[in-house]
């Protein structure tokens, strides 16, 4: 089995792999005042119940987007199975089938190389990958597998929270999609404001990054493919088309992949 920790700016997701499959996983926020022995314990207590012993676990990748917890969690992989855990970094993009450009090979998220990785290894062909998470993030690949681009936005929750902390009578609401556009009431405006307004931002940029491949690199742009994951989404999927597939586990499975071709596996 493979213990997998895909550390994000709000959330740590926590993965057991057998194989190609997710056998459990778990969420916890990011906190980077925890120490090691602190995460330990909150992991320790999650995984309580589930019937895998250290032995099971042959071992451990890590990706983090938080420089500071990459040594907690490199404490948490050796009190957990004994065994320090694989750190996804640039030392070993080289292995990958999918390429980074001189120019980013420091300042990709590693979050992102891991989507890029499983979006090309499942579509081997042109696509692009838009991850909700903390930041709305956009990366398009060529068909050859180099990563051609980024492009970076506030995420959906991002946004909320910003209008409502900057604004003195503009309320909190709900994170739902509104009857209409025509907000008739402060809710139902904010509501369309936000996610409407994702709705044109998402589509309108993923047309532009079609675009700019079938310039730059001769693909068509109707075969290029567009996947959507991270932990919101869910938010957007009742008012849009714009996605050929949803996978919320996208990365994680990348983070997987990625240690195969790592350790000489894949």
């Amino acid at each position: 089995m493979l213990l997998c920790f895909d550390i994000g700016n709000t959330n740590i997701k926590t993965a057991l792999f057998d194989g190609e499959e997710i056998t459990h996983e778990w969420r916890i926020s990011t906190d980077s005042k925890r120490t090691g022995d602190e995460y330990f314990s909150i992991i320790r207590t999650l995984m309580r119940d589930v019937p895998v012993t250290p032995a099971d676990i042959d071992s451990a990748v890590l990706s983090s987007v938080v420089p500071t917890l990459i040594g907690p969690f490199v404490i948490v992989s050796q009190h957990l199975i004994g065994k320090k855990p694989l750190i996804i970094g640039s030392d070993m993009y080289a292995k990958l089938p999918v390429k980074v450009p001189e120019s980013a090979v420091h300042e990709i998220g590693t979050d992102l190389l891991c989507d890029a990785l499983e979006a090309w290894s499942r579509c081997r062909s042109a696509c692009i990958v838009a991850d909700f998470g903390t930041a709305l993030s956009f990366i398009a690949v060529d068909a050859q597998g180099k990563i051609a681009g980024v492009a970076i936005a506030p995420g959906i929750g991002t946004a909320f929270k910003s209008l409502f902390t900057n604004t003195a009578q503009l309320p909190s609401v709900p994170l739902e999609i509104p009857p209409s556009s025509l907000g008739t009431n402060t809710i139902e405006s904010i509501q369309s404001g936000i996610l409407f307004g994702y709705k044109g931002l998402v589509e309108g940029l993923m047309a532009q990054m079609k675009k700019d491949l079938s310039r730059q690199t001769g693909v068509d742009e109707k075969s290029v493919r567009t996947i959507a994951t991270g932990g919101l989404n869910s938010m957007l999927q009742p008012v849009t088309d714009a996605f050929d597939d949803i996978d919320k586990e996208l990365t994680l499975h990348g983070l997987r992949r990625a240690a195969l071709y790592a350790e000489g596996k894949a």
